[in-house]
């Protein structure tokens, strides 16, 4: 079976969402003023509900499918690990592209509960998409995802104007492996990049004294549906998952409008480079919001 590239298409292909074409029908998926003044303060905000049961019950029937690796539309993902760790008794699926492959996985990423958020977190800037990974931690045996900045894996894309948001397809439990935060390290800078699912505390031996005083994280948990949005430069990392219940997720990573290449080579796996500071567009970095067309 033939499956079309979904990066073709930026707009909507299924009825799943359904995007708000005045003022006043976007207005109820602003965020408040608080909770924009405690994303800046502390590096994230939490407990934003993103997806109804329906949407959950699709995203996770459309994932039970990407992740066989004889998926006819297997050749798009841009990273594919059924288990990034390599330790069968600590299992991390972790893929990034599916967003090119089903309807569901595609149009999540012009959720406009998503969109709006990433708008204002972003300073008003025009949102335009980086890339989307699955983390799945299955019941028992789920593996770690080790103490780390996103932006360490990015400095391929400059300027640093990005923004990541997790959002639950479980309930997210400490239990579970839930997402950890530690809270206000977004302003310590730029740290060394550590093997993302390896060592759970490789990342402490790059801190200083005074960060290491500060590592305070805090568990994030969220019900199914409910996302979380972090800075490129917030620490964060998850536990594993021995309970019996699987913990699975997807993460849209965007940046703002204007951001440039920083490398020659490839930015992601099947994708044509981008000249060094050239900007980040075309058919693989769409943008998101303002809506075209609305």
């Amino acid at each position: 079976m033939e499956i079309k590239d979904l990066a073709d298409y930026h707009h909507l292909v299924s009825d799943l969402f359904h995007l708000p074409k005045t003022v006043d029908e976007w207005e109820p998926y602003r965020l408040s003023k608080e909770q924009i003044l405690h994303f800046h303060e502390n590096g994230y905000v939490s407990g934003i509900k993103l997806l109804e049961k329906h949407q959950i019950i699709q995203l996770r029937n459309e994932l039970d499918d990407l992740m066989d690796p004889h998926h006819p539309g297997h050749h798009l993902f841009y990273e594919f690990h059924s288990n990034e760790s390599n330790d069968n008794d600590s299992v991390l699926f972790h893929s990034l592209g599916h967003w090119r492959i089903t309807k569901g996985f595609h149009d999540v990423l012009w959720n406009p509960a998503f969109i709006m958020a990433a708008y204002q977190l972003l300073e008003n800037k025009p949102v335009r998409f980086w890339h989307d990974q699955v983390f799945s931690k299955p019941a028992k045996h789920g593996g770690v995802v080790a103490w780390h900045q996103d932006y360490s894996y990015w400095t391929r894309t400059v300027a640093m104007q990005h923004l990541t948001c997790w959002t639950g397809l479980d309930d997210a439990t400490t239990n579970n492996g839930c997402l950890h935060y530690v809270p206000k390290s977004h302003k310590w800078g730029l740290l060394n990049a550590p093997e993302l699912a390896g060592d759970m505390n490789g990342l402490l031996n790059f801190l200083t004294d005074e960060q290491k005083n500060e590592f305070n994280p805090v568990p994030i948990e969220l019900e199914a549906g409910y996302g979380t949005f972090h800075h490129p430069l917030l620490v964060h990392g998850s536990f594993e998952n021995k309970s019996k219940n699987p913990r699975r997720a997807f993460v849209l990573n965007v940046f703002a409008d204007g951001t440039t290449s920083n490398t020659n080579k490839p930015l992601l796996k099947g994708v044509p480079p981008i000249a060094k500071g050239s900007k980040m567009q075309g058919k693989f970095f769409p943008i998101l919001y303002p809506v075209l067309g609305y």
